[in-house]
């Protein structure tokens, strides 16, 4: 039986057109979905940090891992480890309010550190930030009062301590 897990990946890439491409297409080629996908500028502007989630068992990740290091503009690969990274995400959720219903939301949205954002008669837009469990937590919570839409960002995921994920370009 296979053990499918969340891994999340994440990759220093060039900073130019076509990379995130050819990435994606990687793992669209062998028919893996990819969960969540962040790419970004670095302290260098030559230098992106992707963040990928991917679900598969230890094959597949470790698959994944060599084939991206075999792309061009990639510099390096690395499974991050759950236990010594920080993980954040961001998400806004437009809910429906009703004047009976608005101190309650706003509770929910002290009690896990959340803000409003946008205000008006019959809607708020919230914004929350934490780890993905977090997220879910508070979204499960403001379900009933009827989200009318919701965006969330990738998982963005940086090693605690002085561990990095290496620029090996700098060794050669």
């Amino acid at each position: 039986m296979e053990n499918i897990k969340r891994y999340t990946l994440s990759a220093l890439v060039s900073n130019k057109s076509g990379v995130l491409t050819r990435i994606s297409s990687l793992f669209a080629r062998r028919g893996y979905n990819i969960e969540s996908l962040t790419v970004c500028a670095t302290e260098d502007p030559e230098i992106s940090r992707l963040s990928l989630i991917l679900k598969g068992d230890e094959y597949t990740l470790h698959q994944m891992i060599k084939q991206i290091n075999k792309l061009e503009d990639v510099i390096t690969t690395a499974c991050a480890d759950e236990q010594d990274c920080v993980y954040r995400q961001l998400a806004l959720i437009k809910v429906a309010v009703e004047p009976e219903s608005r101190r309650q939301i706003v509770e929910a949205t002290e009690i896990y550190k959340a803000k409003v954002v946008d205000f008006s008669p019959d809607t708020m837009v919230l914004e929350i930030t934490g780890d993905p469990p977090k997220l879910d937590a508070f979204i499960k919570v403001i379900e009933p009062y009827k989200i009318l839409e919701m965006q969330r960002t990738g998982v963005t995921v940086l090693a605690r301590g002085t561990n990095i994920l290496k620029n090996y370009k700098e060794e050669i």
